[in-house]
């Protein structure tokens, strides 16, 4: 790196089971979250490394594929280097996918243009433990039309106060959701179905309510409207269960525009 020249940040892209961890954001000492360990590995490659800045603060149980985490090194390390390095020294449930130069300091959630959360659920009588880590297990039978049709009135741009928890004290609760596709067969398996929803941000619960709700109106638990009904009241109880966290994952996050590639990336 020239004289004189800021060092480069950089942006990479994270993915976790969460099972393990109480979330991504840095809670007291003692308390194993994706923050800490990855701020960890990375205090290896560079001790100045000590703070980094992660997209989302996904809740306990919760995991990632496109988790996205900047931080700002003194070191001049290849992009190769910060993805092999640092997962050398992280343990098994996490990992560093991609690494991108962006500009010195730059803030990835400024810059955010929309999320993609993925809700994957498991449709079978008895449990199967290779999914049970990954989706949610009800017994059939459910809906679909019914779940398609109920979603439909998520879409858009509301407030969505009553979709998250009592510990979301925000006080601007206006999201708009461009698009949830239900995706039949999942990964070739008749039995898995996912729910993917994409919006320009989320409250804490959020897609975790959304889910549950639509699942207690395609399996007859709820009268269809419920999501209409939350939405003009403003009340969680016009509203279906809290879908449980291990079968959501943080799949990707878009950034304005192109994904920054401001200079080099591996792989």
């Amino acid at each position: 790196m020239a004289e004189g020249v800021a060092t480069p940040s950089v942006l990479l892209t994270v993915a976790y089971d969460g099972a393990a961890f109480s979330g991504f954001a840095p809670q007291r000492e003692g308390i194993r979250t994706v923050h800490a360990v990855l701020l960890e590995a990375l205090g290896h490659l560079d001790p100045t490394v000590t703070r980094i800045r992660g997209v989302s603060r996904t809740d306990a149980g919760v995991h990632a594929l496109g988790q996205r985490v900047a931080l700002d090194p003194s070191r001049s390390i290849p992009t190769k280097g910060w993805v092999l390095g640092t997962n050398a020294r992280l343990p098994a449930d996490v990992a560093v996918r991609r690494a991108i130069e962006v500009p010195p300091s730059w803030e990835p959630r400024a810059h955010v243009d929309a999320k993609r959360y993925r809700y994957t659920v498991l449709v079978d009588a008895v449990r199967d433990p290779f999914v049970e880590r990954r989706a949610l297990r009800i017994e059939p039978p459910i809906d679909f039309e019914r779940l398609v049709e109920e979603a439909k009135s998520a879409l858009g741009t509301h407030d969505f106060c009553a979709f998250r928890s009592a510990a979301d004290e925000r006080e601007d609760t206006v999201r708009t959701l461009s698009s949830i596709d239900v995706v039949p067969s999942f990964g070739g398996d008749a039995r898995l179905f996912a729910i993917e929803v994409i919006g320009n941000a989320f409250l804490h619960n959020m897609v975790r309510i959304l889910v549950g709700t639509l699942l207690d109106v395609a399996r007859g638990r709820l009268r269809p409207g419920a999501i209409a009904r939350g939405l003009a009241s403003h009340d969680r109880r016009d509203l279906g269960v809290t879908a449980p966290a291990h079968g959501l994952v943080l799949d990707e996050v878009f950034f304005e525009g192109l994904d920054p590639a401001f200079g080099a990336s591996w792989p």
